[in-house]
């Protein structure tokens, strides 16, 4: 039997802990702003899911379908084009300096870094880049013949699936964990934060930030203060 390798982790979600505001969410804004989609219907079930995310109540397979339709109706290229320039309008401006230099804190100690995000991929892999970090997980849009299908591959990379993707992904690179950090804003991301080593909640919210208190987790702030 193959001997699998030893590796201290640490894990870091995207929207609202990394950057300073919600990636799915502006992707959407961006969309209605050059007119990929309807804007009306667009940002009214935009806003009812992501208020359904903050309260805990999101379908994440309704909203998925949501979120990739737009995906399958678009030129691939096109959609590239215009990623490129929603990562320098809406994205670039909303990352934060102190969360770069966390992710680099845990890279300069020797550690595996990884992004774990509901947000698919095809939004969030240039926003890894821009963080160096090369390990990303997260919600899998389906490619056929170079074009999105609309359809979600695999399992959602929410809640509990985030939990189901890091052992998937530890598994699939023979990997074992010594120890493990995970750095998240959400009560949503409560089933990893409660099994890794250390769990840090980032400019929690407020059920969080009461769930981090009762647990003594620490909490810390990554905004960028003047």
């Amino acid at each position: 039997m193959k001997e699998r390798k030893t590796t201290e982790i640490s894990l870091f979600d995207l929207d609202n802990t990394l950057l300073a505001g919600d990636s799915d969410y502006l992707w959407g804004e961006f969309m209605i702003e050059n007119g990929l989609v309807d804007a009306t219907m667009h940002r009214a079930e935009n806003e009812r899911y992501y208020q359904d995310y903050l309260a805990g109540t999101l379908d994440i397979n309704a909203f998925i379908a949501f979120q990739l339709d737009p995906l399958a109706k678009h030129d691939r290229q096109e959609l590239l084009e215009f990623r490129e320039r929603f990562i320098d309008e809406k994205i670039r401006p909303i990352v934060l300096s102190q969360a770069m230099a966390l992710v680099e804190r845990h890279r300069q100690k020797g550690h595996t870094c990884l992004i774990i995000t509901a947000t698919n991929r095809f939004i969030t892999e240039p926003i890894a880049e821009l963080f160096g970090v090369d390990e990303l997980l997260a919600t899998e849009p389906e490619l056929q013949n170079g074009q999105y299908t609309g359809r979600c591959v695999g399992v959602p990379c929410f809640q509990s699936g985030k939990v189901k993707r890091l052992e998937q992904w530890l598994q699939q690179n023979d990997l074992t964990v010594e120890k493990s950090h995970f750095y998240s804003d959400s009560h949503n991301d409560l089933p990893l934060l409660s099994k890794v080593d250390h769990p840090v909640a980032v400019d929690p919210d407020e059920s969080l930030a009461n769930h981090a208190r009762e647990q003594g987790w620490p909490i810390i702030s990554l905004r960028d203060r003047p």
